[in-house]
């Protein structure tokens, strides 16, 4: 059973353009963190159980001319590759440059997953995603 532990936001954007989000969700009796900071063409997100260690952190961003999305990893190994699928996707689903770190039990495709899940569901609840196209404007 999934329920909310801690959902909290230090007061929406500042004058910098900063806003950061913290919250905690619960997933098959992992406790999952996350904070979310919004800068102007950036989100820096990190996923974390058990430790407030940083993890593997990777940087997604859309490369030209095609629109694809290029990931790196910026610090831990490469393979261990725990974040680095959902640092893609988030930065195909915003539009924006993306900085994920992950501390995320490895070989845990589910968690992973439901993490994802959790975080795009509150990069939505924030107005931070892309709408999705209904259809081609050629």
């Amino acid at each position: 059973m999934e329920s909310p532990v801690i959902d909290s936001k230090d007061g929406g954007v500042h004058d910098d353009g900063v806003q950061v989000t913290c919250f905690s969700e619960v997933s098959d009796d992992v406790t999952l963190h996350f904070q979310i900071i919004r800068l102007d063409k950036q989100i820096y997100a990190w996923i974390g159980s058990n430790s407030a260690k940083l993890g593997h952190m990777y940087a997604a961003a859309s490369t030209r001319p095609n629109n694809t999305v290029s990931v790196t990893s910026i610090l831990g190994g490469a393979s261990d590759n725990t974040g680095s699928g959902i640092a893609r996707r988030l930065a195909l689903r915003t539009g924006f440059n993306i900085i994920l770190a992950c501390n995320i039990p490895k070989n845990n495709p589910m968690l992973e997953a439901d993490a994802e899940k959790k975080l795009i569901q509150k990069l939505i609840s924030l107005g931070y995603t892309r709408p999705r196209s209904v259809g081609s404007t050629s």
